[in-house]
């Protein structure tokens, strides 16, 4: 299916609609009606779709997304702009306004104030694993769907701390430094294997049980602390408290979302009871470790060593560390310990982890746009309807009903799916699904329409129940 919403979505590629439109009337509602495009839908029975006009569905992708999401998009007909960077909160204000769609990855922030100006917003795809930079709360309450990637990356970064791992035993940053430099130093001192070590992994999640797979295939002994009861992988074991990991632990590595109760999570408390000669690794969020709590641990050597591929204060778009006074203020004093290794969030940058992302996320709302599915929504009830193939709409005065497809959402309240049902009653309805959250309702009725008149009555009433939230129609 095509989504059409209230803001006047049209194809220019059917046929019969031109044909006739000349006969039709020329009011707006009844043009936005006439205008609802067939169902598109990759079946190799439907004819190919032809580009859309200018007015069809725009979406802006930010961050430098990839390609392979960029080209399923451009298959879809929609009109894309891309950017390689993200954008400041006016930047994103001005830019927004008309978009349908809009893509980001984890550096953009989607502030309520920036959902205000979305007057035409229908989705959100954050290309990539969270979506602590969206407000997803106040984008549901205007009936905005939220969808992210929370596996495709995850394999990316448990490699990169199995590799960190390594490379702080083994001291190789410091030595591949010193050789670029021009000194040869080779020694073993303070080297270590990592078999039969301890890693104590925060976070017992995707990633997380992922490092847990790849450390014990190379002779590491695994424990983990999680807020939940998890079921450990192969040897892992679960520790009551974050304590009793800390307290265990050679290496200390945190997979934790971004939140209030991850903020220093890792502080001068938590240091004080590691082990003398540990290490921390952290790919998960910059907030979760206080800094300075972290350098002071390092120069009086609790820590001998510590990899870091996220910070506080992580700047929008490439550039001079310099020209970020609080995120430098950190990096030039960590630069100056000897067994750190830093890295610009690369955690889950390679181009495995990026096609995966690409492909789920656009999938994700192509799947919402065409046919209604929010499976995978973060913020907003989970439905999915499969489609029925029906002949497309033939006029005014064809005898044969055509199915249309209405997406209602609406504040969760008493009575309002009652409205709804006294709206459709005398209709034949094929098929309905009824969803909702503490706050959000969402109802899929796919009913059979006569005519263009018809379709047109019902999609005003919709329109002025009092408590819709977002009303679109999509023709079969």
């Amino acid at each position: 299916m095509t989504a059409v919403s209230m803001d006047g979505i049209m194809h220019n590629n059917f046929q019969s609609i031109r044909e006739t439109e000349d006969e039709l009337s020329t009011s707006l509602a009844q043009m936005f009606i006439d205008a609802i495009p067939k169902r598109k839908h990759s079946i190799q029975e439907q004819p190919s779709v032809e580009a859309l006009a200018e007015n069809d569905i725009k979406i802006l992708l930010l961050e430098n997304l990839n390609e392979k999401a960029i080209e399923i998009f451009n298959q879809e007909g929609y009109q894309v702009e891309s950017y390689g960077d993200s954008l400041s909160e006016e930047e994103l204000i001005d830019k927004i306004g008309d978009v349908h769609v809009i893509g980001i990855g984890p550096k953009t922030k989607i502030t309520a104030n920036v959902l205000k100006h979305a007057t035409n917003l229908m989705t959100i795809g954050c290309f990539c694993i969270g979506t602590g930079n969206v407000d997803t709360e106040y984008a549901a309450s205007l009936g905005i769907a939220v969808f992210h990637s929370p596996f495709s990356n995850s394999r990316s970064v448990a490699e990169l701390v199995v590799a960190n791992i390594i490379n702080l035993a083994r001291q190789v940053g410091d030595r591949s430094n010193e050789l670029h430099n021009g000194v040869w130093k080779s020694s073993s001192k303070g080297c270590w294997e990592i078999r039969g070590k301890i890693l104590g992994i925060i976070g017992y999640g995707h990633i997380g049980s992922q490092v847990s797979i790849l450390a014990e295939a190379l002779g590491m002994h695994v424990i983990y602390y999680d807020v939940q009861t998890v079921m450990p992988l192969g040897g892992a074991k679960q520790v009551p408290t974050l304590n009793t990991l800390l307290k265990k632990s050679d290496f200390v590595s945190l997979h934790v979302p971004e939140n209030c109760e991850t903020l220093d999570l890792l502080g001068r408390p938590q240091f004080a009871v590691m082990k003398k000669g540990s290490y921390v690794l952290n790919t998960s969020r910059g907030s979760a470790i206080d800094m300075d709590a972290l350098i002071e641990a390092l120069k009086t050597k609790k820590l001998v060593g510590a990899a870091l591929d996220v910070f506080p204060n992580e700047p929008l778009r490439k550039a001079s560390i310099g020209s970020n006074n609080r995120l430098n203020k950190y990096i030039s004093k960590l630069s100056t310990i000897p067994n750190v290794i830093l890295t610009p969030h690369i955690g889950g940058s390679t181009e495995e982890a990026q096609d995966a992302i690409g492909e789920e996320v656009a999938e994700s709302l192509i799947n919402y746009l065409n046919e209604g599915n929010s499976i995978g929504a973060v913020n907003f009830p989970q439905i999915e309807l499969k489609t029925t193939k029906s002949n497309k709409f033939n006029g005014n005065n064809s005898q044969e009903q055509n199915l249309v497809r209405i997406l209602y959402i609406h504040n969760n309240i008493p009575g309002v799916l009652r409205t709804i049902n006294n709206i459709l009653w005398d209709h034949n309805i094929e098929k309905q699904y009824y969803d909702s959250t503490s706050n959000i309702s969402y109802l899929i009725t796919d009913i059979r329409a006569s005519s263009h008149s018809e379709i047109m009555d019902i999609y005003e009433q919709l329109e002025s129940t009092p408590d819709k939230l977002l009303v679109r129609l999509l023709y079969c």
